[in-house]
């Protein structure tokens, strides 16, 4: 995606830090940070990403029940803490879930990735449409 970029060092040292953290989610996957990137798009404010990989993940029927719950979950308690003491906040935060590394805007159709967006408002993640 054009405009993407990676965050400042403070956030960046944040990242490096979460990548050894094992995340529990409601839906008892481990997830850990990947890579946060940030974006501006035109005539858009400042995006951040956080890119989450949770081995055994699987986007298939059966885990859609779950999966709305998972990231929400991050974004609340995983995300917010850490935005809250950087410097400019973002207006959008979109959390994605993939079930292996991947570069980020090449298509790899061996990947499953999922994505939902989040609007930071008073301590909450509002969820945004696409």
């Amino acid at each position: 995606m054009r405009g993407a970029a990676l965050v400042p060092a403070l956030v960046l040292g944040l990242a490096a830090a979460a990548q050894e953290e094992a995340l529990r989610l409601p839906s008892g996957l481990a997830a850990r940070l990947f890579e946060v990137l940030t974006d501006r798009p035109e005539g858009g404010g400042l995006i951040y990403r956080f890119r989450y990989v949770a081995a055994g993940f699987d986007a298939g029927p059966e885990q859609l029940e779950w999966l709305d719950a998972d990231l929400s979950w991050l974004c609340e308690n995983h995300v917010l803490p850490r935005i809250s003491n950087i410097g400019p906040q973002p207006g959008l935060v979109v959390i994605s879930l993939a079930d292996r590394e991947a570069d980020f805007g090449v298509y790899d159709p061996d990947v499953t990735q999922v994505f939902e967006a989040y609007r930071p408002k008073g301590g909450a993640c509002m969820q945004e449409m696409f």
